[in-house]
Parts: C-alpha cells; structure tokens; sequence
C-alpha cells in the first residue's frame, strides 16, 4: 500500500483516500464493530438500546470492542451507567482551605483505567472516518509517558489492528506489566531513554519508526481530535458534576479547573467550563522541570504530566494561571495516603472521614499533583466556602506499587510511623503554598506561546502558518464545528459497515 500524506494535526472532514476508507469499512464489516459517536461518548443516555444491552453482558476490562461505548466519564465502579461522573469533595479537614475542591475520578474509564483512552479515540475515529487508517494493514504508533499509549493499545486490540507504545523505560513497572498483557507482540512496546522528563526522546523514536510505511503516529501532543474530545465530552462531565454541587448549594461559584499538562488535552475541558462560567483555565506542572514557568528544564516522576515543550494542542493563550507542583510532596503524600500509619492521622488527628481516606488511597502520582495545585490557587485567590475548584483524577494508586516501593527505600528507610506521617501531611499537605503560581498577563501567555516554536516549527515541522494561528481565538472556536462533523462520517461509516 502506498504511503499515506497525512496532515499531522488531524483535521481533516473528507475521506483522503478512498482505497483506505474502503479497506477499513470491509475490516469492520468483517469484525461487526460500530464506533460510538462523540455525542454518545458525551451524553452515553443517548447511547442506542441494542448497544446498552450488549454492552451489560461485557466487563469494562474485556478486550471487546462494545467497550469503546464506555469511553466516557459516566461509569460507576462496577461498570454500569451513573448519572453523575464518580467525584470526591475533598473537606476543609484534609486540604486547609475552605474552598469546594471537587475531583472528579477517571479511573472509572475501562481498559485502561485512566481518561487517556478517550484521548486515543479522539485521534484515531477522525482519522478511520476520513480513510486515513487501514486497521487490517497499518501500525498505530502511540507516543506517550504512560497512560495514552495504553489506552492507544487496547482501543487497537479491541478493533482488530496493531497497536504499538512507545514510552519511556523509566515509567513504572505497572505500566508495562499491563501492556505485556494487551500487545500483539513482544516488540510492540518499545522503550525510550529516561523517564517522565525525556518526552523528546520518544519524539524521536517516532520519527524513525515513521520512516517505516505501515505506521501511523497519533501524537496526542498534537493531535486536535484529542483537544476536542475533552472539550465536547469531559467539558460536559464536568459541568454535570458542578450542576449536581449547585443542586445541593445554589450560592455556590466555579472559579477554576485546575489540571497537569500532560498532552494538554484535558485542558480543553476547563476551556469549555470557561466558556459557560467565566471560570479559569489553571495548567499545572513539576517543579523540578518548569518548563512554563521558567523555561526550565530538569526531571521529575510525576508520571502522566509531561514536560520540556509546549503541547501544540494546548491553547497558551486561553490558560490563566500556572503553577507547578514538586514530585517530592507528591511520591510523599502517595505514602501517606496508602500506609496504616497515614491513615490512623488523617481520620485521628485530622478528623478526615474514613470514607475519604479510604478514596485518597486510589490517587495516583498526578492525580496528587491536582489536588495540591488546586490547594495553591485556593490560597492565592484567597477562596472561601462558596467557591469551587475542579480537578480530575486522571489515573489510580494501582499503577504506581513499584514506585511507593521506591520512595520508601528512599525517603523513608526507618520506617513510616505515626511521627512520620505527621511531619508529611504538615510538610506537604498542611504547608502548601502559593509560590511557584504565575496569574498570566498577555506577555507571559505570549512568552510560554512563543516557546512551543522550537518543538514544532524547528523539530517537528509543523508550518510556520499553522503554528501562528494558534496564537487567536478565532482558530480554537473554528475547530469546534469538526466534532459534528465527524460524527457525521462516523453513522456513515457504521452504514457502509452494516452495524448502524
């Protein structure tokens, strides 16, 4: 098959290449799979009932492709539809502040148990629909740090094609444990120098691996399908969550959603609440890598959250405020939040509800990394009870037993006591606090802007045009009517395949 040229960026509503379109719509005839449309992925009650029912015989971790009906934020635990996204109200008792800090879980997404798995089908339905993937011939190749490439891994499995991940070998051992798992072969994961802080590294890999004519690269960090998926359906789950807080408190005000970089996608969903509410946009990143904060460079673990460039996807000049969060307080509240002795002081000493500390258990590393930032904003602000930050809680505790081993050989060699529980949550919990945090002006919206060139234009290259457009609104609000769109040339695709 001929090599595909493709648009990196993803925006395309026309089929580009018929013989591709074909291959695919026969690839799924044969499988008997139908793709969700976005609208069903943002409001799942509109999801057909044959679907629904089918989907109730089926595990939210089987390798079944009626799971991509759950690609959406309104699991319950047990894998059935709530109405309400699953969230924590993190009291005044546990964070210091008064203000509502909501967190809305995403380990309730299947498969992966992470909210990356929406960001692969964002990127990967448009290019099906518009015959730019043969999954019966094409590799899908899914950069990541972690979370995106499994997802990318079991949306590929479940439809039939060949997913490979590319991500750091420094990453928990979880992670690859879980993707030894779900890979077609042992080749399929491919292990990139470094850790979390060597994003450039898998940059490059992928550019060999592009040179090969069989493999597609869905880059998250650049892919808008990923932008606006989290805008058209985690902007509306969380929107859910919040009306479901006014329900019980009508007083009450959305002052920001507050997220890690990462590939910037989720941050599209605090675009969306921006939108409605006039709230803030709060980008969140480590400390020991500033990157937008001070055009730093360095490493972290704070696995999920990226760093050392500018997102293409992220809209710089929409985001309100940065900050950034150390993965010192992070590794150590990771401890505090899964040991007896952690626990005993938070319901104890710190009146937390047991019910709460039991839920602060399954936090991930960037999860962790949220709720501090969060915390930061609250102080700087100066919010009370009546306001509302939202965040989310992208992964869970279980990706990251390797790391808690780590961290406490490291940091916590004698033993992790009740002495050693109080000075943590006073050190990193308690004492957070509003350092580190820009409120941006135009000129340092323009300055961290500005950096993403080097990555794009000069690395990656991206045109000069197509960078600079970013820079205006008009563009952003100009990519909202291609979701439609695309669900449009989804029912037609699910009709070519005869599983509409």
């Amino acid at each position: 098959m001929a090599r595909l040229q493709m648009d990196k960026l993803g925006l395309e509503t026309r089929v580009v290449a018929q013989e591709v379109y074909d291959l695919a719509v026969e690839h799924f005839r044969i499988l008997g799979v139908r793709l969700p449309t976005f609208a069903q992925l943002a409001d799942p009650s509109t999801i057909p009932a044959e679907v629904a029912k089918a989907l109730a015989r089926v595990a939210p971790d089987d390798a079944d492709a009626l799971n991509l009906f759950r690609v959406h934020w309104y699991n319950g635990a047990d894998g059935t539809r709530v109405e309400i996204p699953d969230h924590l109200v993190l009291p005044p008792a546990l964070t210091g502040v008064e203000v509502r800090l909501v967190v809305v879980l995403a380990d309730r997404f299947p498969m992966i148990h992470a909210h990356k798995v929406l960001a692969t089908y964002g990127c990967l339905a448009p290019r099906l629909v518009t015959g730019q993937f043969d999954p019966g011939h094409h590799r899908a190749i899914w950069p990541s740090t972690g979370n995106y490439c499994r997802g990318g891994v079991a949306v590929s499995k479940i439809l039939g094609c060949r997913g490979v991940a590319v991500l750091p070998e420094g990453m928990s051992r979880e992670r690859f444990t879980w993707l030894e798992r779900w890979v077609g072969e042992a080749e399929d994961i491919i292990r990139t120098p470094g850790t979390e802080s060597n994003v450039k590294e898998i940059y490059d890999r992928c550019a060999e691996l592009d040179r090969e004519p069989d493999n597609v690269i869905f880059n998250q960090f650049s892919e808008f399908g990923n932008h606006l998926a989290h805008y058209f359906c985690t902007g509306p789950a969380m929107e859910r969550v919040l009306e479901a807080q006014l329900g019980e408190r009508p007083q009450l005000r959305l002052r920001g959603f507050v997220s890690a970089t990462g590939s910037a996608g989720t941050l599209a969903a605090g675009e969306y609440l921006k939108a409605k509410y006039h709230s803030l946009v709060v980008a969140v990143e480590a400390l020991e890598c500033p990157t937008l904060l001070y055009n730093g460079f360095g490493e972290h673990n704070i696995q999920g959250i990226g760093d050392k460039h500018v997102p293409l996807i992220h809209n710089v000049m929409n985001t309100d405020i940065v900050t950034a969060i150390s993965d010192r307080s992070t590794d150590a509240l990771m401890v505090l939040f899964n040991s007896e002795a952690g626990r005993r002081h938070l319901i104890d000493r710190r009146q937390v509800p047991a019910e709460v500390v039991a839920d602060l258990g399954r936090l991930g590393l960037s999860s962790i990394c949220n709720i501090l930032a969060a915390i930061k904003v609250a102080k700087r602000l100066g919010l009370g009870g009546d306001d509302v930050l939202m965040t989310v809680a992208t992964d869970g505790a279980e990706l990251y037993g390797s790391e808690r081993e780590k961290i406490l050989a490291r940091d916590f060699a004698l033993g992790f006591d009740d002495r050693e529980a109080a000075a943590t949550y006073d050190r990193h919990l308690l004492a957070v606090e509003d350092d580190h945090l820009f409120e941006l002006s135009t000129q340092e919206r323009e300055r961290i802007f500005n950096l993403g060139y080097f990555t794009w234009v000069e690395q990656q290259g991206v045109s000069l045009a197509d960078f600079a457009a970013r820079r205006e609104q008009s563009f952003w609000t100009g990519l909202h009517p291609l979701l439609a769109q695309w669900d449009e040339m989804i029912d037609e695709f699910n009709q070519r395949a005869g599983n509409r």
